[in-house]
Order: structure tokens, then sequence, then C-alpha cells
């Protein structure tokens, strides 16, 4: 951040009183500016024991398949913003279950929550983000074309709670500097 949002004037990295960590301080109009993760939220749209997958249309990662996913907005709920990423990016309605999965992305700066879900019926299409949409039996799921590490993460742990008929929750933290990712939970 090079230029004040609130006035335009530049702005310098310093520690504010009273914090402990650099931020981006406006000398001129005194703002501070905080620098947050941003939210993914997604989720595993479950149709008679296969699952909605979406062939990304944007990068990063075109031509990768992943679940439903993607920014969330101000005035929705996790939830919300799950089931708005499955009408955007697959043309499907879904009932949001249960929390699924935390990932810490800290290279991104980026925290991504998936859910369970239900897909409400067998229609679904392709939406502006995607190339194709397709429901998947798990044998067929095309793990080295998985678009990114948390949703290869939340599908394995997904199918593994299926199978074992629980359905707890899962958390992780991704970031490049590490070789592999820390033991979850």
């Amino acid at each position: 951040m090079k230029f004040c949002s609130q006035c335009g004037a530049p702005v310098r990295l310093s520690i504010p009183a009273g914090d402990n960590l650099a931020r981006h301080v406006c000398d001129a109009c005194g703002s501070i500016h905080y620098q947050n993760p941003r939210l993914v939220v997604g989720c595993v749209p479950d149709y008679e024991g296969r699952i909605l997958l979406c062939r990304r249309a944007i990068e990063p990662r075109r031509g990768y398949w992943t679940v439903p996913a993607g920014f969330m907005e101000n005035g929705e709920t996790l939830q919300q913003a799950a089931a708005r990423e499955s009408r955007e990016e697959a043309l499907a309605e879904v009932a949001i279950g249960s929390l699924l999965s935390v990932v810490h992305v800290l290279h991104a700066e980026q925290v991504h929550v998936f859910f369970r879900a239900t897909l409400q019926g067998a229609s679904y299409a392709a939406g502006p983000e995607s190339l194709e949409v397709a429901l998947v039996a798990p044998e067929d799921i095309p793990w080295a074309e998985i678009a990114f590490p948390s949703t290869d993460f939340t599908l394995r742990r997904y199918l593994e709670d299926r199978a074992a008929g629980r359905e707890p929750y899962h958390f992780t933290t991704f970031d490049r500097r590490l070789s592999s990712p820390p033991p979850h939970k």
C-alpha cells in the first residue's frame, strides 16, 4: 500500500500506539490501514453419493477442478456465501450442512472454509467461472487435476468421514515455506 484510501496521502509502515504489528499509517489523516486474511468459502455438494465438481474457467489454476467456492462478500454469512458460490459457479441449488474444514492458507493471506452440502436435485450447469461442471463418483475424482491443496485436503476428509459415517470438522495450514502441511485434527 502506498497511499491512504481515506485521503490519498502517502502512508508509511509503522507500529501504531497500542499495537504490536506494523501497519500502513497515514500521517495526514491518522487512518490506520489493517490488512487481514480474506475468507474463501465453499462446499462439497453431494448428490446420491456423487460430488459436484467445477472445472475452473478463471485464473488461478484455470482448467483444474475444484468444488464451488469463492470469496465471501460483505453482508452474508459463511453458509450464504457457500450457497451463492454454488449458484454462481455451477448454477446449482444446495442445502448447506455441517462445517467440514477450515484451511489456513498463510502464503495467500486467506482462510478457506468448507461445508458439507446436498445438491437439491440433479440440476446444474457451468456458470461464468466454470468451463464445465460434473457429478463425479469418488473413484473418478481427478486427483491429479485438483486445483488447490485446500480442495484436495477437504475432499479427502469428506470421503473419509462419509465412509466412517461421521461429521467432524478439520483444521490444517498450508504455507509454501513449509515442506509439508502440519498434522490435522
